[in-house]
């Protein structure tokens, strides 16, 4: 059997139970208990208390469906034990079945070494989503350097970065990436990595091709390229820009632009990004005040990223707003985003937790 220290070490680790047999879930509840923290729900519990390390479902045929489906969707899926009754259930992914009726000591057993084998899984993961955002941060980091001296921006670390965001997203999901890159630090290089994520993940959920969804998360990466230029007493001032400040922070689309534009070797779609993601479908936007028709799609699908990223982040000056309360925004700030992508984006959205304070 696992070790209960060793378990118990992974800090937030939990198993999730979900039973609809009070007296077997009490049990299994307090067994579990001894060896790592066991968050038991009601099947018709509407949201999760966190991600689980592991789950244990003790369901009937119809609600365990429903809850197998619930944790497919998770990114990554979260592993489970299954309790069934009645028919065998064929083979699934991610997932263990066991007959209901087995003794508890065999069930628990069988609990406890499938949670050691997920949180070896999940430190794996920790350490690799850590080396990913470590080595993301660097490349985004050299770009806004090189950019700010006049050098040329690098080709193959830009689509590097791109492959990295992307692995990231697909691999431990939205939620995982931000915490990984907010974690200590709060500026522009994160910023713009929170971007990308959030444009990879949405773009995912749309259905984007491979190359599609390449070049949404490299305009990402670049939107704030012209920031590169714009002083750092701006970019980190503790608290609101005065006038002067603001005019020459809203310079930096044009800027960002022009550095891709005299570089050359950009897609035109990627530039557009750059110079329109502060345009607003009424109008209100800048630098140029386009409008409906004029904004591309990808500029839509990056604004409606950025705003959200940008009411969800640290701020010095104010408290971050979490995913509901940025959703609320944007949606009654009528005319500025594309109703319909916002509507596609705020369900994916409202189940990402709130970033590290």
């Amino acid at each position: 059997m696992a070790n209960p220290a060793r378990l118990a070490s992974g800090g937030g680790h939990f198993v999730l139970l979900v039973s609809d047999r009070p007296t077997e879930r009490l049990a299994l509840e307090r067994a579990i208990n001894f060896a790592i923290d066991c968050r038991a729900v009601s099947p018709e519990a509407k949201s999760l208390p966190g991600r689980p390390l592991f789950a244990v479902l003790d369901l009937t045929p119809l609600a365990m469906e429903r809850w197998l489906s619930r944790l497919d969707g998770q990114v990554p899926p979260v592993p489970r034990l299954a309790l069934v009754r009645g028919e065998p259930h064929p083979p699934r992914p991610h997932t263990r079945f066991l007959p209901a009726g087995l003794p508890r000591k065999e069930v628990l057993s069988q609990v406890f070494a499938l949670v050691e084998k997920a949180a070896q899984t999940a430190n794996g993961r920790a350490q690799c989503l850590h080396e990913k955002a470590q080595a993301a941060k660097l490349l985004v980091a050299e770009m806004f350097d090189s950019a700010a001296i006049g050098g040329n921006l690098d080709h193959a670390a830009l689509d590097l970065g791109t492959e990295t965001v992307l692995a990231a997203i697909s691999e431990v999901g939205i939620s995982a990436w931000l915490a990984e890159l907010w974690r200590h630090d709060a500026g522009v290089y994160e910023h713009t990595l929170s971007v990308a994520g959030y444009c990879a993940a949405f773009g995912g959920r749309i259905g984007l091709g491979q190359s599609d969804l390449a070049r949404l998360a490299r305009s990402a990466l670049l939107h704030d390229i012209g920031k590169s230029r714009i002083p750092k007493a701006i970019l980190d001032k503790p608290g609101r820009l005065d006038a002067n400040e603001e005019r020459l922070m809203r310079r930096h689309p044009e800027i960002g632009a022009s550095l891709l534009v005299g570089q050359g070797g950009f897609d035109p779609e990627v530039i557009d990004v750059v110079l329109h993601h502060h345009e607003r479908l009424d109008g209100t936007g800048y630098p140029h005040r386009i409008k409906a028709a004029q904004i591309g799609d990808l500029v839509r699908i990056v604004s409606i990223c950025d705003v959200f990223s940008a009411l969800t982040e640290r701020r010095s000056y104010r408290t971050p707003a979490k995913p509901a309360e940025a959703l609320a925004i944007m949606v009654e700030s009528a005319g500025h985003l594309d109703p319909a992508l916002l509507a596609a984006f705020t369900p994916a959205m409202l189940a990402c937790e709130p970033l590290p304070a």
